[in-house]
């Protein structure tokens, strides 16, 4: 008994067109891509010692942020029913000992390490948004638009970031958003200008011409094109401008210019200061806010210029 073989299909011609792809197949194709850049990106991370401490640290907050709720309660804030005497010294109730009026410190700096890396967060990312889209439209299109955003950049490059986010916060409402948007605004140029000379290098190589010449538009150009080879660039500066950010706020906070409503690092420096613990010597007030403003700032710069370093070997950064 013969059995017949399937029929072969014909031999494709050299003027045949390619046979595209199954979508399936090129988006697991697009997938793996993706988790050896990943992998390729980690294991260089791993090799600087300095990143890892920084990732370590920054982990270690955000879960105590996190965990908040959980370890100290929302009542850490009540002043009419606090636990302890006003201003009494660490002890093994107390670790970090009262503040004024007789609250756990310890609860306040877990309950603070919330506001201090949610607003950090959000201005650090507004700053990059503003600042990657000024950037890359400037480098885009050019001409007299480049001009004008150029020199409204260097306008607010010129003026001191920290007064212009003090006078913002003055002049509108104390809360959160009011924070977030004068840091936002107060810290955007930086990020314009790094990502205009990236998209200007972008722009001047080859397949950005072919691109044009196949009838892609500025929108496909900016947003398949020059974004993705400026995304690098662009988390390593929102990475350095966080720590920027917390710090900005403690400032804020620290002159009365934050929200009286909320608990957060620069918060509990200005109660200090208001109530005189610098003088008293009250040093349990004002260092435990003070090491962690620090150290938020230092893992955050830890991990920007470890990311940085990955992204752009050139830059020859220690491990």
């Amino acid at each position: 008994m013969t059995t017949e073989s399937a029929p072969k299909p014909p031999p494709q011609s050299a003027s045949d067109p390619p046979v595209a792809a199954p979508a399936g197949s090129a988006k697991a194709l697009a997938r793996a891509r993706r988790r050896r850049s990943a992998a390729r990106f980690w294991k260089q991370y791993r090799a600087h010692r300095s990143g890892l401490f920084g990732l370590a640290a920054l982990v270690l907050i955000a879960v105590l942020a996190l965990a908040a709720p959980l370890l100290v309660g929302d009542d850490v804030q009540n002043v009419t029913d606090a636990p302890g005497d006003a201003l009494e010294s660490p002890s093994g109730r107390f670790p970090l000992g009262t503040d004024q009026f007789g609250r756990d410190l310890l609860g306040l700096l877990l309950w603070g390490t919330r506001v201090s890396l949610a607003v950090g967060l959000m201005a650090a990312a507004l700053s990059v948004a503003i600042g990657t889209l000024v950037g890359i439209l400037a480098g885009h299109f050019g001409g007299w638009f480049a001009t004008v955003a150029m020199r409204i950049t260097d306008w607010f490059l010129v003026m001191p970031s920290l007064v212009l986010a003090i006078v913002l916060a003055t002049v509108l409402s104390h809360s959160i958003w009011t924070v977030v948007l004068a840091i936002g605004v107060a810290s955007w140029p930086t990020t314009a200008r790094l990502v205009r000379a990236q998209t200007l290098a972008v722009e001047s190589r080859p397949y950005i011409e072919r691109a044009r010449a196949l009838g892609g538009g500025h929108a496909h150009l900016m947003t398949r094109h020059v974004l993705p080879n400026v995304m690098p660039l662009v988390l390593a500066q929102t990475t350095l401008g966080i720590s920027s950010a917390i710090l900005t706020e403690a400032t804020l906070a620290f002159l009365g210019l934050g929200d009286p409503d909320v608990v957060s690092w620069g918060g509990m420096l200005q109660d200090a200061r208001e109530t005189g613990a610098v003088s008293s010597g009250h040093w349990w007030y004002l260092a435990p806010p003070g090491i962690a403003i620090a150290v938020v700032a230092l893992a955050f710069t830890l991990c920007g210029r470890a990311i940085e370093s990955v992204l752009n070997p050139k830059l020859g950064v220690a491990r």
